[in-house]
């Protein structure tokens, strides 16, 4: 009998912002992907805080927690191969500043539907159901 590797979960927390029909996408320095904004919890951080704090090092604007709706959470395997599988909570939340690449992104871009095969699987369940809804086109 052949045991078969630990599934391992990677929570994440991501923020979407819809403008246009496009939905705002990051890619992280060193990497050739573009995913939604946002991240992994620290700790015992709950969902807005991860957000709020994620959002706040990755693009440089406060999200306002008020503000905040729960999109839908998302769960989708990576593709390299190994065991793993990616949750997602995705949430709005309307913001204060100006959308800046940090030191940790080194592109944003406005991506439509049609840009679906530039992010990951979790990304993609979530750019399924906003074109569905008419939100993203």
């Amino acid at each position: 009998m052949v045991d078969s590797p630990v599934q391992q979960l990677i929570d994440t927390v991501a923020w979407v912002l819809i403008e246009d029909g496009r939905i705002l996408c990051a890619r992280p320095r060193g990497k050739d992907v573009f995913f939604i904004p946002g991240g992994k919890r620290e700790g015992a951080e709950t969902d807005l805080q991860t957000l709020v704090r994620e959002v706040a090092e990755e693009l440089a604007v406060e999200l306002e927690v008020a503000t905040a709706d729960h999109v839908g959470t998302y769960e989708a395997a990576v593709t390299d191969g190994h065991p793993t599988v990616v949750r997602m909570a995705c949430y709005t939340a309307a913001y204060r500043g100006v959308l800046t690449a940090s030191s940790e992104i080194d592109a944003l871009a406005w991506f439509r539907y049609r840009d679906r095969d530039l992010v990951p699987p979790v990304d993609q369940l979530l750019f399924d159901d906003l074109a569905a809804a008419g939100a993203l086109r």
